[in-house]
């Protein structure tokens, strides 16, 4: 079934529009994980904001105008970056941080590019490269299969695009213990991304 097909059906009925939301499950899941931090992340799991955000998509699904995949994960992240911005004014206890809630929706994009960039390039055309950013959903199904600190590595360095010294520290190992982490991560992601090309 063609992308335009799926997004009809999904408008047509009910177990179709489920399928389809349910499939950007782990994405949002990804995104919101690269979002919440610090105290927040005690009091927040990025499996409960994607949810909620799936559950308003689905009762909202006819406020969606757009017509292909792309579409829908743009529509799907400013619904998630809604809800997070919902849950730190909730979780607050510094004042407001207009900053923050400005950027979140870039943080995201950023975040779903990153995605992304860890397929390799192969110079596609235009057509390709469309295609290449629908990949960004499957890409964090993906992400899922690998071993949770492998997982981790790859989200703190490519998707958060932190410094070396950083992801050590978050992940309470050596700076090099962190390098070679990552570099075992990527050899592992590799052959699971070549099937999505």
């Amino acid at each position: 079934m063609q992308e335009g097909d799926l997004i009809s059906a999904a408008r047509a009925e009910g177990a179709a529009r489920d399928g389809l939301l349910e499939s950007y499950r782990n994405y949002l899941r990804l995104l919101a994980r690269t979002w919440i931090e610090g105290p927040l992340r005690t009091k927040a799991d990025p499996s409960d904001v994607a949810q909620e955000t799936l559950a308003t998509a689905h009762e909202r699904f006819d406020q969606f105008r757009g017509k292909s995949e792309k579409e829908l994960a743009a529509w799907l992240r400013k619904a998630l970056a809604r809800n997070l911005l919902n849950l730190n004014r909730h979780y607050r206890t510094d004042g407001r941080q207009l900053d923050r809630e400005f950027s979140l929706e870039a943080v995201l994009d950023r975040s779903s590019m990153a995605l992304h960039d860890l397929l390799p390039g192969d110079g596609t055309s235009p057509s390709g490269a469309a295609q290449r950013r629908e990949l960004g959903v499957q890409l964090a199904d993906v992400l899922e299969e690998l071993p949770a600190d492998h997982r981790e590595v790859i989200v703190l360095r490519n998707l958060q695009e932190l410094d070396w010294d950083e992801v050590a520290r978050r992940m309470r190992r050596s700076n090099d213990a962190v390098r070679q982490l990552w570099i075992r991560a990527l050899a592992n992601l590799r052959p699971l991304i070549e099937g999505l090309r």
